[in-house]
């Protein structure tokens, strides 16, 4: 189909960071140092690491980066990763970005999640609960058709 004259497209985006979506980058992204102390035993709920052991470093517009899950993005990584930890720092900096609820799927929970779960998931002690009285959206003004 060719593009008619005067007719803008809109952006096309082919891969989302978490920087698109938060508008800026988080010092765990830019600083070994924000990382350093996180333990990921610690953090694992029922001392399951299956789940964790899943994480690996990627790569993501030439960066090293780790994919949370929760956003469908990548947490891009600005510093040099030591050689042979790579995946441990990769969890660390998911770790990191879950627990601070700086991941925006886990900003979306208070609005969208339809059952209680702990907002900062199972990570986090004594989170908030959230999702306990989810209610469907309505859109002003519509009505169902009748059948």
């Amino acid at each position: 189909m060719a593009e008619m004259e005067g007719v803008r497209e809109p952006e096309k985006i082919q891969s989302i960071d978490s920087e698109y979506l938060s508008g800026k980058r988080f010092p765990y992204q830019e600083d070994i140092s924000g990382i350093e102390g996180i333990d990921l035993d610690a953090l694992t709920p029922g001392e399951d690491l299956n789940w964790l052991e899943d994480i690996e470093l990627l790569e993501e517009e030439g960066m090293p980066a780790v994919f949370d899950r929760y956003s469908n993005s990548f947490l891009k990584i600005y510093y040099e990763i030591p050689e042979g930890r790579e995946n441990e720092i990769a969890r660390k900096v998911l770790m990191a970005h879950l627990t601070s609820g700086n991941s925006y799927g886990i900003r979306l929970k208070e609005a969208h999640a339809k059952f209680p779960q702990p907002e900062l998931g199972p990570w986090v002690e004594d989170s908030k609960t959230t999702g306990a009285d989810w209610k469907a959206p309505v859109l002003e003004g519509w009505e169902p058709p009748e059948h």
